[in-house]
Formats: structure tokens, C-alpha cells, sequence
């Protein structure tokens, strides 16, 4: 028979399976009920093996104000590797601004237009319509501590941006980043909503309400 060749679940293994989908639905359950907003922080989980590690809310909410304030009316602003920004940014009205979201990670596809998928491994291979110069302001979190991340990064904010920078990525990286983008550290510290080991922090090339 061929049956005798498929591999069977034991009964302990299939009820667990069946609890881990049960407790999936009841998760999706919760997300697509009322009220539910698919832009707040955390309804996309974060994925460690893509060195994902989502801001706290107060974090997201100071740095999506900043880049608000700094993009000014009518500003175009881009969120390059920054996901919990841009969900914050999308919780705002909007009427004053437009952002759009830079991200190698396809399950932001769900955003539609505003997401654009982005490997910082090929700086420059963005949409044609993707502009040279066209955002007022660019924040980034590269998504790993290395000097060849954060030079491959910078390659894209330079070329998105007319001028300012906000970049946020570990205290160690100070000298790479003043070398790469011109920015410097601010008295504002980002904290993210898991502990993280290495001390983050924030660096700008324009004078910014984080000091």
C-alpha cells in the first residue's frame, strides 16, 4: 500500500500543530477585527533573522514628529530600513506630508505604493521613478552594525535626499557615521520596545528638535 510510505504525525504532535494554527487565527482574528489599525507597531511582528528590532511607541512617535517638522509642508519624507517610524507616520493624517517606506522585508508590501523593496547590498537599484534629491528628509536605521551596511545605506540616503539626514543605528558607529554622512550624535536616545545589548542612538546633519 502506498499509504505505508507517508509519514504519519503522532497524535501529541498533531494536536500541538493544531493549537499553533488555532492560536494563528485567533492572532489574525484580532488584527482584521474592528477597530484594528494596520499601522501601529507590532502589527507586522519583528523578524530577528532579518535583524528586526521595532522602536518602543514613544521612540517611533519623537522621531516620526522630527521628521515631520524637518520635512516641513508639503514634504516628501523616506523611512529606509525604518518600518516603526513609517507606521507611526501613517497614524498621522498625512494631509501634510507624503512618506513612503524603503524595506527588504515583502510582508510591508501590504502599504502598497508607499513601499518600495530596498537590499542594502545594491544601494542604487531603486525605482525609476524614485527620483534623485525628491525627499526633504531621509530616516534610516541600517539594519546591522558594520561599516560596510552603513557606507552601502548612506549611498542610498544621499541619493534620496535634498539635504537632511536623520540616522539611527549604535553608538559605536559614531565615527563611521560623521565619515559616511556628515552627521553627528544627539542628546536623544532611541529605545526600542526589546532591549537591545549595543547602545543605540541618533545622528543628524541639521540643527533638530533631539538635542
Amino acid at each position: 500500500d502506498d499509504d505505508d510510505d507517508i509519514p504519519q504525525l503522532s497524535s501529541h504532535t498533531l494536536a500541538a500543530l493544531q493549537e499553533f494554527y488555532l492560536e494563528q487565527q485567533q492572532r489574525e482574528g484580532m488584527k482584521t477585527s474592528q477597530g484594528f489599525n494596520q499601522y501601529s507597531i507590532g502589527s507586522i511582528e519583528e523578524d530577528w533573522q532579518l535583524s528586526q528590532f521595532w522602536y518602543s511607541d514613544e521612540t517611533a512617535s519623537c522621531l516620526a514628529n522630527e521628521a515631520v517638522v524637518a520635512a516641513g509642508k508639503g514634504g516628501r519624507i523616506a523611512c529606509v530600513s525604518a518600518p516603526s517610524v513609517y507606521q507611526k507616520l501613517k497614524e498621522q493624517d498625512g494631509k501634510h506630508f507624503s512618506v513612503c517606506i524603503l524595506e527588504y522585508d515583502r510582508r510591508f508590501s501590504v502599504y502598497g505604493e508607499e513601499f518600495i523593496f530596498y537590499d542594502y547590498n545594491h544601494p542604487l537599484n531603486l525605482p525609476e521613478n524614485l527620483l534623485p534629491h525628491s525627499f526633504d528628509i531621509v530616516i534610516a536605521d541600517p539594519p546591522y552594525l558594520s561599516e560596510e551596511c552603513l557606507q552601502k545605506t548612506a549611498e542610498t540616503i544621499k541619493y534620496l535626499t535634498k539635504g537632511k539626514i536623520l540616522l539611527c543605528t549604535g553608538a559605536i558607529m559614531e565615527e563611521q557615521a560623521a565619515k559616511h554622512l556628515g552627521v553627528k550624535i544627539c542628546k536623544f536616545i532611541p529605545k526600542h520596545s526589546r532591549n537591545l545589548a549595543n547602545e543605540f542612538r541618533c545622528y543628524v546633519n541639521y540643527a533638530s528638535g533631539l538635542d
